[in-house]
């Protein structure tokens, strides 16, 4: 007999081998009894150090570097005062526009209706009123009854004709005040809409000097970073800045671009030109460290609010740090590799190397993987992971019956690393194939 066919059975897990078979040199199945064990399904996903809160300030404005209250490393406030710039670009677009905002409110004022018109129609309507009482008084002495019938008559006739002509004067006077009126809340609604403008103007010219004053927006530890990106070549306008501020215009033109559009590299320091939107300072607050880990979408629905996990970092590899789950994101993101992930933020705890004694505090940025225990199944009926088998969309095992093999469709649990939770399909103490069962058939012999 070969060595092969007289080898002993092999002790899998928890599982009681039974017996060894097949006579293929090399080829072994292994049979053993379903047991009861605990199991835990591990979700492993790569992960990274983040801080509680970081912030970065960047430049308002083109100008220039005056003071640096601060330096690398050091703990500040919320609130206080990192560095100030000078920017005359600045400071002269806020005398310009209050300037405009001043003009604007002294062009406010709006045509006013004056009584001329309303005054001349009273005299007029007095002065014939006075004529037309002396003509009746006139008419009323006349002799002559036809005559002064006759007197009488023209008078009406003059009265009807003035009265028509008052009538007519009075609503045009009333016309022309209306027009007045509406010309004058014309005029006054371009003044507020210019004021509007030239308010907002004063406003944003304002912010952009306060902004020369620097501050902390929260409380952490400040790295001084003026980039620009990798790979990109010294502007030659930084030489503008340097120049007096009536000479700027003509050297800008001089380069082909504007005064001020320098750029620098590495840290703030006191003289050095800056421009609108560059990154001067960070501020890192790390009193509280976190992990972001990205999940697979294939493990995503098992990961829940609580979830205990672990975490080993790339920089201590023999500590392990206790996490939790705090927060999944429900937008996915697609990795470098094209696959579907889930961020799943998790807190992060104190760690422990492998004598016991505390780890280092991780750093924000540091690399890390994260083994979350995202089911346990405690006394359960299990199977090794190598007694599983695909049929079709099914699981499977082999069912050892009187000695012959009997393939049984099963449902599974909670998987873990080595064992698999059987949820229907075996009961405790039943014998199957835990090992080669890629090599039985249905109906074989197994001792």
């Amino acid at each position: 007999m070969s060595r092969s066919l007289s080898a002993t059975c092999v002790v899998l897990g928890a599982v009681l081998v039974l017996g060894a078979c097949d006579g293929g040199a090399g080829s072994r199945v292994s049979v053993g009894k379903v047991s009861r064990a605990t199991v835990t399904e591990v979700v492993e996903a790569p992960a990274a150090v983040t801080a509680k809160a970081s912030a970065q300030v960047t430049a308002q404005t083109d100008g220039r570097v005056a003071v640096v209250r601060v330096r690398e490393g050091q703990q500040v406030r919320a609130g206080q005062v990192l560095l100030r710039l000078e920017s005359p670009q600045a400071r002269r677009a806020l005398r310009e526009a209050r300037a405009s905002d001043a003009d604007a409110a002294s062009a406010g004022g709006a045509p006013v209706v004056g009584p001329g018109l309303t005054t001349q129609q009273r005299r007029a309507d007095a002065d014939a009123r006075r004529a037309f009482t002396r003509a009746r008084r006139a008419a009323g002495r006349v002799a002559d009854p036809q005559v002064r019938r006759q007197a009488i008559a023209a008078l009406q006739a003059s009265e009807a004709q003035y009265a028509a002509a008052q009538a007519q004067a009075r609503a045009a006077v009333a016309q022309f005040q209306a027009g007045l009126g509406s010309l004058s809340s014309a005029v006054s609604a371009l003044s507020a809409a210019q004021r509007v403008q030239t308010k907002a103007a004063v406003a944003a010219a304002q912010r952009s000097v306060d902004s020369l004053v620097v501050r902390a927006p929260i409380t952490g530890t400040v790295s001084l970073t003026a980039q620009q990106p990798a790979g990109s070549a010294p502007d030659p306008s930084a030489l503008v800045d340097q120049l007096p501020e009536a000479l700027q215009g003509q050297a800008g033109q001089l380069l082909g671009g504007g005064g001020s559009s320098s750029t620098v590299t590495g840290a703030v320091t006191a003289g050095q030109p800056v421009r609108s939107g560059q990154a001067l300072v960070t501020v890192t607050d790390a009193s509280t460290l976190s992990l972001i880990a990205q999940v697979d979408e294939t493990d995503v629905l098992l990961v829940k609010k609580g979830v205990p996990a672990t975490a080993e970092l790339d920089a201590v590899p023999d500590a392990s740090y206790d996490a939790a789950v705090t927060t999944i994101d429900p937008v996915p993101t697609t990795s470098a590799r094209g696959g579907v992930t889930y961020v799943v933020r998790l807190s992060l705890g104190l760690g422990r190397a492998a004598d016991g004694s505390i780890a280092p505090t991780p750093r924000p940025g540091m690399s890390a993987v994260t083994r979350l225990n995202v089911r346990t199944a405690r006394a359960v009926v299990t199977a090794p992971v190598a007694a599983i088998f695909r049929d079709g969309r099914r699981d499977a095992v082999w069912v050892v019956v009187n000695g012959n093999a009997r393939k049984r469709l099963v449902r599974l649990g909670a998987q873990g690393q080595s064992r698999t939770e059987v949820v229907e399909g075996l009961k405790a103490g039943e014998r199957i194939v835990v090992r080669g069962a890629d090599r039985v058939r249905d109906g074989q012999q197994v001792p």
